[in-house]
């Protein structure tokens, strides 16, 4: 172990940060896979330059602190029209002001990292997935300046290619000073070079980035992304790699446990692969899985966030889009991209009867032979644990129904908790097996119908300690347009509760932190 190391008993503390503008599907894989990280002797913060421009990113930035311990947000300044970042599914366009910008966040970043004295600072890339171990990998490797190695095709049908490099911009083959090389002893060592990262190890390089730890003695001696003055070379990495090395330190890439990088929608399903590929194999026994849902106009609210969260462990989906007006469809097949999807729209919505449109609902499930049924709105979705359970209930070969607890969220980070408002107080069913033979009844009211049919815990059924989060009371302008639909469609609360609608817009509602 090098001078100045720590001990292995003690607690090393890690930055891990990221600048962030980013698209909601990639960054909730992206967030997903910090969460997985092993950090056993580690103790993690986070730092998140938000420069999102959809505000669904920001959004799952808020949910992710809500969820975690050690985390900051530093909201970026307003931007001009010349630093928007572009993608397509071809490339990704940088022009030299955005290049600078994310130069200046970076410095930002490691600014705080001294500030607050953190051991390491990992700084990632927001389109990346890391395997759980890599984190202590790097750690382990005792390098002052190490990435994680990943591959991309920087071109649709291009060979992939390493973000590490040995020389100059992008130099990926072995040569000393003043060699000259021919075009095929160039191919022999890029391919040298190539057939070396393919094998597990830490080797050292002359360039690298995205994926980057960095310890407090690297810090130290003052590594930046800013521009030197003398050098014409592209992107903030190379002007941070060489100025690392005219301070004395090596540069390192590991290439145990390689990350994967979303760098176009086709590497979406992928992505997928990846997070799956170190849980535990679905055993045969494990019931099919289909979600049901209603939606309309969703696509600015709650929606993309919560089918995110349902894709990990759904098969299908049936979903009734009922007369949206918005993008809400569009958003549904983009999220649930690479999963069978079941997609009805109704011209006119039907929620003013929600007895007919819940019959509905439950009638074109059943079209698609359901096993299990996952019956949420488009702004729930469970507490993390489920994820990791739903194995357990799925094998169930003696419970038909499984009920939890739903929380009304009043803001994105508390629950409504007082003498009218208690629905987590009670068990509600949310997750049906679908008996053929049963008899099906349903509660025929115009509203508050029940979203099952009602008599379905007449089936076994069991308790789950498992918690639901309802986000769609979390916002004040969505309470008043629910106010205002019980208001229309249940002017004398003859199917609901009449206190509870006038409760809605109370001043200072009694709120319990989430604790997740």
């Amino acid at each position: 172990m090098r001078e100045g190391s720590y001990l292995s008993e003690e607690k090393r503390r890690v930055l891990i940060a990221s600048p962030v503008q980013q698209q909601p599907t990639i960054l909730a894989l992206f967030l997903a896979s910090l969460k997985r990280l092993h950090a056993d002797q580690l103790e993690l913060s986070y730092l998140f330059i938000d420069d999102n421009t959809d505000a669904t990113s920001s959004q799952l930035l808020e949910q992710f602190t809500a969820a975690r311990e050690g985390v900051t947000i530093i909201r970026s300044e307003p931007s001009d029209s010349q630093d928007v970042y572009v993608r397509t599914d071809l490339t990704h366009c940088w022009n030299e002001q955005l290049i600078w910008k994310v130069a200046h966040f970076k410095n930002r970043i490691i600014e705080h990292a001294l500030e607050h004295q953190f051991d390491y600072l990992f700084l990632l890339d927001s389109d990346l997935l890391l395997d759980s171990r890599t984190l202590a990998q790097l750690v382990a490797d005792d390098k002052d300046i190490v990435s994680e190695i990943f591959w991309t095709r920087w071109q649709p049908d291009a060979r992939p290619q390493p973000q590490v490099w040995l020389h100059d911009e992008y130099g990926q083959w072995e040569r000393g000073r003043g060699e000259q090389l021919s075009d095929l002893e160039i191919a022999e060592r890029l391919e040298q070079f190539y057939a070396m990262l393919n094998e597990p190890g830490v080797y050292e390089v002359g360039g690298l980035g995205a994926c980057t730890l960095l310890s407090r003695r690297a810090l130290e001696a003052g590594v930046h992304f800013g521009p030197i003055s003398n050098l014409t070379f592209w992107g903030e990495d190379r002007h941070f790699c060489i100025r690392a090395a005219a301070l004395g330190l090596q540069l390192f890439v590991d290439t145990h446990y390689p990350a994967y990088h979303i760098y176009r929608s086709a590497d979406l399903a992928g992505a997928e692969r990846f997070l799956q590929k170190e849980t535990e194999v679905q055993p045969l026994t494990r019931g099919r899985l289909t979600l049901s849902m209603v939606v309309r106009n969703e696509s600015s609210r709650y929606l993309r966030q919560a089918l995110e969260q349902h894709r990990q462990y759904i098969d299908d989906a049936v979903i009734i889009d009922d007369g949206s007006t918005d993008d809400t469809a569009e958003v549904c097949l983009q999220a649930l991209e690479g999963i069978p999807v079941k997609l009805i729209r109704n011209e006119v919505s039907r929620f003013s009867n929600e007895i007919t449109l819940r019959k509905q609902q439950w009638e074109e499930t059943l079209t698609v032979n359901p096993e299990w049924i996952l019956n949420l709105d488009a702004d729930e979705w469970f507490e993390q644990s489920f994820a990791q359970e739903l194995d357990s209930l799925l094998q169930s070969r003696s419970t038909n129904v499984f009920c939890f607890r739903l929380y009304d969220f009043w803001s994105l980070h508390s629950y409504r908790s007082d003498a009218i408002w208690q629905a987590h107080e009670s068990y509600r069913p949310f997750l049906l097996r679908y008996d053929p033979a049963f008899d099906y009844k349903w509660k025929n009211t115009p509203q508050h119908c029940g979203r099952f049919p009602a008599n379905i815990l007449e089936l076994p059924h069991q308790l789950s300690d498992i918690r639901l989060k309802h986000y769609g009371w979390a916002k004040e302008e969505h309470r008043r347009e629910k106010l205002h639909r019980y208001q229309l469609l249940d002017p004398d609360a003859k199917y609901g509760w009449k206190e509870q609608y006038l409760s809605i817009l109370d001043n200072n509602p009694q709120l319990v932190e989430w604790q997740e």
